[in-house]
Formats: structure tokens, sequence, C-alpha cells
């Protein structure tokens, strides 16, 4: 998937969202064709990240939260899989996911995890909106329901002010 969204469709997105936007098309990248994580990386701060690319102008991202999401994936995937697979429903496994939204869920999910100085719901919200730029309303549903489910296990205190 090497179609960036143009800084025109993305509206407000900023350079953290642009990040998170770039960090799902390298991981779909890495998933489909099986490409390394420091080509992946120096492939898409090199030639997507704020450039123009036929005729559009990208987002700059923040090229440090760009790295970090795509390496923490890769680095806690065998720990993300399992958090993903039991939130989502027992006959949709992680593997049965299409690729696209397989990636915003390990994407959405490592944030969640190792992230804790981005509020969950900011997580949740971004990587909804990411998805949005590839897949129906439906499977963006998809996204934010397992999404919101992590981070409400996961931080049950950005939830439930009693709860710390």
């Amino acid at each position: 998937m090497s179609r960036t969204v143009p800084a025109k469709e993305k509206g407000k997105a900023n350079r953290r969202g642009a990040a998170r936007l770039a960090a799902v098309q390298a991981l779909y990248q890495m998933d489909l064709a099986g490409t390394g994580l420091n080509e992946i990386l120096a492939e898409f701060e090199s030639h997507w990240m704020g450039r123009e690319v036929e005729g559009e102008q990208y987002l700059p991202a923040e090229a440090a939260f760009f790295r970090d999401i795509v390496s923490g994936v890769v680095r806690e995937q065998r720990q993300l899989d399992p958090l993903i697979d039991e939130a989502l429903q027992k006959s949709w496994p992680l593997k049965r996911i299409e690729a696209v939204l397989r990636a915003a869920l390990r994407a959405g999910a490592y944030e969640i995890e190792h992230r804790k100085d981005v509020p969950a719901r900011v997580v949740v919200s971004e990587y909804a909106d990411v998805a949005a730029a590839f897949v129906e309303r439906e499977e963006t549903g998809m996204v934010n329901a397992v999404l919101d489910q992590l981070a409400r296990r996961l931080r049950p205190g950005e939830y439930d002010p009693t709860v710390g």
C-alpha cells in the first residue's frame, strides 16, 4: 500500500496523526511484502513523509514517533496479537482480519500499552480515523470498538476515575 492520504484529504491531521497513518501503511507493507524493519523505516522517511508524491503534498510526520510505533509493533507483536485476539469476536481472529486493519489494530494496541503519554481516547480516535482512510465505516467501527475495549482494560483509570 504505497498510497498516502494527501494533506488536503486529511484536514486537521497533525504531525503525530501523519506518523500514525504512515506507521499503519508501513506495517501493512511489511505484512504483505515481507519488507524488513530498517528498509521500511528508511523508505518511508526518505520517500513519503512530508514529501510531494505524484503531485500531492503529504503531511510531515513526527519521524521519531513513526519509528517508535513501527519498531514497537514489530518488537511487541507476540504480546500485542493475543490482546487484540481477546478483544475480537471469537469467530474473527486477528489472522482473518484484513491486513490494513490488522496494522491499525496492532499500532493502536501498541500505543495503548506502551505510550502512556498519549491519552487512550486519543489513540482510539486517531486509529479509527486512520482506518477510515482505507476501509468502510463498519470496519472503522470495529477498529474503534476493539481499541476502546483494550484501552478500558489496559488503562481503566482513564475511563473510571475511581480506579487508579
